[in-house]
């Protein structure tokens, strides 16, 4: 099970951290950030993408979009979201709990610097219902996170 997978992850290497399984679906970012009370910005959102022959994990800010020129430069190609059923594969998580925690299969996780505006950010944990809350920094330091500059905020596109 994909939650007792990151609850074992967290225990192992991040046991201060607070896993919240809200009542209500955490699936999308816009559920994710009304079950939890934030800002849709301060969800941190987990894509499995693939670039060229390479399946990556980039965790961004909620209201980012992936800006082709930028991954480019960070990736060295375009990147591709991986369909639900590859995703569940290689992650272990479903579609809606996908985040950098209890990994079926390792992979590269990289945090994309829009994360950096917040003092605290939301990524699910494992299920389509949970959450855990985490600073920037740790997220990276407890993923082994590479920081990136892979994406475009609201404001910034044109």
């Amino acid at each position: 099970m994909s939650l007792e997978t990151v609850r074992a992850f967290l225990a192992e290497h991040a046991p201060e951290a607070r896993l919240i399984e809200a009542h209500a679906s955490t699936a999308t970012v816009a559920d994710a950030a009304a079950a939890l009370g934030v800002e849709p910005a301060r969800i941190a959102k987990t894509l499995a993408l693939r670039v060229n022959s390479d399946v990556l994990l980039l965790v961004t800010r909620g209201d980012a979009r992936l800006d082709n020129a930028k991954c480019k430069a960070a990736f060295g190609g375009r990147p591709r979201m991986l369909g639900a059923e590859e995703t569940l594969a290689v992650t272990g998580h479903p579609v809606g709990g996908v985040c950098p925690f209890g990994l079926a299969t390792p992979l590269p996780v990289y945090c994309d610097v829009s994360l950096r505006g917040f003092d605290t950010v939301f990524p699910a944990a494992g299920s389509r219902n949970s959450s855990v809350e985490f600073t920037p920094a740790r997220l990276a330091e407890v993923t082994a996170a590479e920081w990136v500059e892979a994406c475009v905020l609201p404001e910034q596109a044109s």
